[in-house]
């Protein structure tokens, strides 16, 4: 939910979702005009696309520094989104590691952070090394440093950019989590993001503004800092609903129940004139099981009607009416379950599936957020 928000999947690396945001569509608009007013309407496509792509790589580079360097944290990436010049990892806050003292967090978070950059200035250095090699290191003065026309320069400039720009104390730009960083030391870490957000946000202004009667890069970097921020702070939303709401504020309490000496064809009668997915199976005051529509419907195809005792998960997890919606989220994903039923006293007072919290989630942020708006 959070990794989709104006991001498109590109792939699938080493268990981590790769996605696009849509804002890196500008980049290649922004490049081929800028090659093409530098060159008085001569602009070539072909190389404006592969110092886009050339780009794209570099964020790339710097996004899986963080990456391997949370890993030897025990953080465990979950999806990375990549923007034009930086990228946002997200991590499974399910399975973090926690650190034993604030001081070891935040230190652990400088760290994470300047591995980045450091990734950008070693591919620098070795694009450098191998110019001047070939005899084209005098080439690298040359202005304009990036340009389509010159790939090999482009390639040092765009990592020695990307490493500068991600220095930017502007949150969550690398920067802006060393910032954050050290105002974890002396406050929670929500309020840290909260303050740092809104610093990267003046700092975005600045930058937009600047551009305008500047450079028209640093518009661009404008941009994409306001973007990053809110892409981070969005995610400070749902986190906050996550740790915060209790299933008892979002279960439903008005659902259907289905009995292990149902047949799979009075199920799915009962199914059809219901709006639930999935459904829990009750003997008595006892939940025995769960089923969801989807198995109904594929037992009845393979093995004709049958009873719902045979096909239905015997093997689920229960949650408590105090338990946290982060809670829940995690025992969901843990065994990709579709619906955790709520007991009180071992008595089955609610459910709540992955599409009614995935919705509620999204409703809470957003009135979390409109409160906030509103206060501020």
């Amino acid at each position: 939910m959070r990794s989709s928000s104006w991001s498109i999947p590109v792939g699938h690396v080493l268990g981590v979702d790769i996605r696009l945001h849509l804002t890196f569509l500008l980049l290649p608009m922004f490049i081929f005009w800028t090659e093409y007013a530098a060159h008085q309407g001569n602009a070539n496509g072909s190389r404006d696309l592969a110092l886009t792509a050339m780009i794209l790589a570099c964020v790339g580079a710097h996004e899986w520094g963080h990456i391997f360097a949370a890993r030897r944290f025990g953080l465990i990436p979950k999806a990375v989104i990549l923007l034009p010049l930086t990228g946002v990892t997200l991590y499974d806050e399910s399975r973090v590691e926690k650190a034993q003292s604030p001081a070891a967090i935040w230190q652990r978070e400088i760290r994470i952070a300047l591995i980045g950059p450091l990734v950008n200035l070693a591919l620098a250095s070795l694009s450098v090394a191998v110019l001047t090699a070939a005899g084209r290191g005098g080439d690298l003065w040359n202005w304009p440093w990036m340009q389509a026309r010159n790939l090999p320069r482009s390639l040092v400039w765009a990592n020695l950019y990307i490493a500068g720009l991600n220095l930017i104390p502007a949150y969550p730009l690398d920067g802006g989590r060393v910032l954050r960083a050290m105002f974890s030391r002396t406050t929670d870490i929500s309020s840290a993001t909260r303050r740092a957000v809104s610093i990267s946000n003046a700092i975005a202004m600045v930058l937009m503004v600047g551009g305008l009667f500047s450079d028209n890069w640093l518009t661009m970097v404008g941009v994409i800092v306001f973007f990053a921020a809110s892409l981070e702070e969005r995610a400070l939303v749902f986190q906050s609903v996550l740790d915060n709401v209790r299933l008892e504020e979002v279960m439903l309490t008005d659902f259907a129940t289905l009995s292990p000496a149902d047949t799979l064809e009075d199920a799915l009668q009962k199914a059809v004139h219901s709006l639930q997915d999935d459904f829990p199976v009750v003997r008595g005051s006892d939940m025995v099981g769960v089923i969801s529509r989807q198995r109904i419907l594929d037992a009845l195809r393979a093995e004709g009607n049958g009873y719902v005792q045979a096909v239905m998960n015997k093997i689920f997890e229960v949650s408590v009416r105090q338990d946290s919606l982060g809670s829940a989220f995690r025992k969901l994903t843990a065994r990709n379950s579709s619906i955790i039923p709520v007991v009180d006293e071992q008595r089955l007072v609610g459910i709540v599936t992955l599409q009614n919290l995935m919705h509620s989630m999204s409703l809470l942020a957003e009135s979390r957020k409109l409160r906030r708006d509103e206060e501020a």
